[in-house]
C-alpha cells in the first residue's frame, strides 16, 4: 500500500537553522532542519498567515546573505515589514530571536499564549507613557484575535490533532485527514486507492501512519483514530521520538467514544464518504454532465456553465496539406454532426505555421457562425499552449469577438491555459472536468489527423497515377471511391482493377504502381 496523492498544498517554512531565520511558503517539504507548518486549506490562509507575520513580527522573507555589510535596507524595511538585520546597527540577534519567537507561538496555534504575552507588552508600554508603541501592540492583538476565530471549530482544550477517517467499498478506500492546530482546521488532505488486495482496518491505518509521519517534521499532540492499529504501542512510541526531533514531547492516539471529539471524527468520516463518493461512484449521465460542467466553470473562472465547448486542433507534416478541425461538445456530449474541416489557404504561410493555422481557422469558423446568425459556444478550446491561445485570442479580436471564453490545454503537460488569467490551470489528474476537456481535446485531434490523412492519401494517388497513359481525372476518382486509398490499389489484382479501368488498362495500373 502506498500513501500518496494528487495535491500539493502549501506550507509556512522557517528556516530555524539560520541566523536570522527566514519565513517562506512552500509546496515541498525537505529534511534541511528548517520547521514546517501546516498543510494549510485554503492557500490564502497559508499567504494571510504570512502576511501578519511580515507586518507584526517583521521577519525576513528574502535570500540574500545577511552580513550586515549592506549600505542601506531595502524597502522592506522602510514599510515596517522587515527588522532589518542585512543592515548593521537596525537589528541586534535578540531582538530578531524575540521576534522569531512569537511568530513560532502563533504558527504552532498558540495565538491565545501569544496574546498573553503581547498584553503584558502593551501594558508596561501604557505605563510608561509610550502610548504610540501600546497602540502597535494593541492592534496586533486585535488582529491575532480575529485570526484565532477563523475556522474555530472547537474549544482551546484541544490544543493540537491529526484527525484520520476512511471510507471504503470493496478493492477501493478513501483516508481524509484533518489537521487541527488551536482549535483551528489548518488543512485536510485526502488519498485514495483503486485495487487494495484485501482490507483489513487496523493494519490499513498503521501503514498509513507510518507512512504519512515518515517524512513529516512534525508529530502532533493528539492523533485521533476511528478504531484501534495494529501495534499500536510500537507505534506511539515511534511517533514519540519523531515528535522529540521537533522539541516537543508526549503523543496520544487517541479513538474518540462521546463528546466533542467524537463529533469531530465523525465530520472527517463524513468528509472521507464524500470524497471517496466524489472520486469513484459514478452518477446517472444527466447528473453527472451537470455536475462536471459545473465544476469545469469553477475551475476554469467562467461565467457560465460552458453547454456548448467547440474545439480546433491542427494537423500537418512539414507544413504540406495543413487543415484543422472543429468538434463541438454540447452537454457534454459529443456532436458529430456539427464537427468541421478546414482546408488552411494562406499562402502566406510558409512551412509548418500552427499559429497562423490556428488562427486562420478560428476566423474563419466564427466568422461564418456570426454572420449566420448562429449560436455561439459557451468555450473555446484550443490545442497546444500559449501561441495557440494568443493566436486564437487574435482571431476573436479580428471579429470583436474577443470576449468569448478561451482557453487551451497542452499535451505533455496537461495544464490549463485560460485567456486574461495570469496562471495557468493545474486541474487533479483524475478531475472529472479534466477528463471532459482531455476527450473534447483528442477528439479534435483524432478528427484532424483522418482529415489529413484522406488529403494525404488523395495528393499521393493523384500524383501517382498522373503519370500513367489513359488514367485522367475520372477513372481517378472512379478509383478512389472504390478502393479508398492508393495503398488498396497497390494491393488489388488486374481482375479486381478491370471492372473499372478494362483489362489492358488495370494491367498498366498495376504495373507502374
Amino acid at each position: 500500500m502506498r500513501l500518496k496523492d494528487d495535491k500539493s498544498f502549501l506550507h509556512i517554512k522557517v528556516t530555524v537553522n539560520e541566523e536570522y531565520p527566514r519565513v517562506l511558503l512552500t509546496r515541498r517539504i525537505r529534511k534541511d532542519g528548517s520547521l514546517y507548518f501546516g498543510p494549510y486549506l485554503p492557500a490564502s490562509l497559508a499567504k494571510n498567515t504570512i502576511r501578519i507575520i511580515n507586518r507584526y513580527f517583521q521577519l525576513r522573507t528574502c535570500s540574500i546573505p545577511i552580513d550586515g555589510k549592506l549600505e542601506r535596507p531595502c524597502l522592506e524595511y522602510h514599510i515596517k515589514r522587515c527588522h532589518g538585520p542585512c543592515v548593521e546597527g537596525l537589528c541586534s540577534p535578540e531582538e530578531y530571536r524575540h521576534s522569531l519567537q512569537e511568530a513560532l507561538l502563533l504558527l504552532e496555534g498558540k495565538t491565545g499564549q501569544l496574546i498573553e504575552k503581547l498584553t503584558a507588552r502593551m501594558a508596561e508600554l501604557a505605563d510608561a507613557e509610550n502610548f504610540e508603541a501600546a497602540a502597535l501592540y494593541r492592534n496586533r492583538i486585535n488582529v491575532l484575535r480575529d485570526l484565532g476565530d477563523t475556522q474555530k471549530i472547537t474549544s482551546a482544550a484541544l490544543f493540537e490533532a491529526d484527525i484520520f477517517a476512511y471510507f471504503h467499498d470493496g478493492t477501493r478506500a478513501a483516508l481524509q485527514v484533518f489537521t487541527m492546530r488551536g482549535g483551528q482546521i489548518l488543512g485536510k488532505k485526502e488519498f485514495f486507492w483503486e485495487e487494495l488486495e484485501f482490507f483489513a482496518p487496523r493494519s490499513f491505518l498503521r501503514d498509513a501512519l507510518q507512512q504519512y509521519y515518515l517524512d513529516s517534521t512534525y508529530v502532533p499532540h493528539r492523533i485521533m483514530l476511528p478504531v484501534e492499529v495494529e501495534d499500536q504501542e510500537v507505534l506511539a512510541e515511534w511517533l514519540k521520538e519523531k515528535r522529540k526531533m521537533s522539541g516537543k514531547s508526549g503523543v496520544k492516539i487517541i479513538i474518540p467514544r462521546r463528546g466533542r471529539n467524537l463529533d469531530l471524527l465523525t465530520m472527517v468520516e463524513r468528509n472521507a464518504r464524500l470524497v471517496f463518493e466524489s472520486r469513484f461512484r459514478i452518477l446517472p449521465d444527466a447528473r453527472k454532465k451537470e455536475s462536471v460542467l459545473g465544476q469545469l466553470r469553477l475551475d476554469l473562472g467562467l461565467q457560465d456553465i460552458p453547454g456548448i465547448i467547440e474545439a480546433f486542433d491542427i494537423s500537418t507534416i512539414q507544413g504540406k496539406e495543413t487543415v484543422a478541425s472543429m468538434v463541438s461538445c454540447r452537454n457534454g456530449s459529443m456532436q458529430k454532426n456539427d464537427y468541421r474541416k478546414f482546408v488552411i489557404r494562406d499562402k502566406r504561410i510558409e512551412g509548418p505555421d500552427d499559429f497562423a493555422a490556428m488562427q486562420e481557422a478560428v476566423y474563419r469558423r466564427y466568422k461564418r457562425l456570426s454572420t449566420a446568425g448562429g449560436k455561439l459556444p459557451d468555450l473555446i478550446l484550443v490545442d497546444g499552449g500559449k501561441g495557440q491561445l494568443h493566436a486564437a485570442y487574435q482571431a476573436l479580436s479580428r471579429l470583436e469577438l474577443d470576449e468569448l471564453p478561451l482557453a487551451a490545454i497542452a499535451k505533455k503537460e496537461e495544464i490549463i491555459f485560460v485567456q486574461g488569467q495570469d496562471e495557468p490551470v493545474v486541474l487533479d489528474r483524475h478531475s472529472p472536468a479534466l477528463h471532459l476537456i482531455q476527450e473534447i481535446r483528442d477528439e479534435a485531434h483524432r478528427f484532424a489527423v483522418t482529415f489529413h490523412r484522406k488529403r494525404r492519401s488523395k495528393r499521393d494517388f493523384t500524383s501517382e497515377l498522373d503519370n500513367i497513359p489513359g488514367i485522367g481525372p475520372k477513372r481517378k476518382k472512379r478509383l478512389l471511391q472504390n478502393f479508398g486509398s492508393v495503398t488498396r490499389i497497390r494491393q488489388a489484382s488486374v481482375e479486381e482493377l478491370s471492372p473499372f479501368l478494362g483489362e489492358k488498362l488495370a494491367g498498366e495500373v498495376k504495373k507502374n504502381l
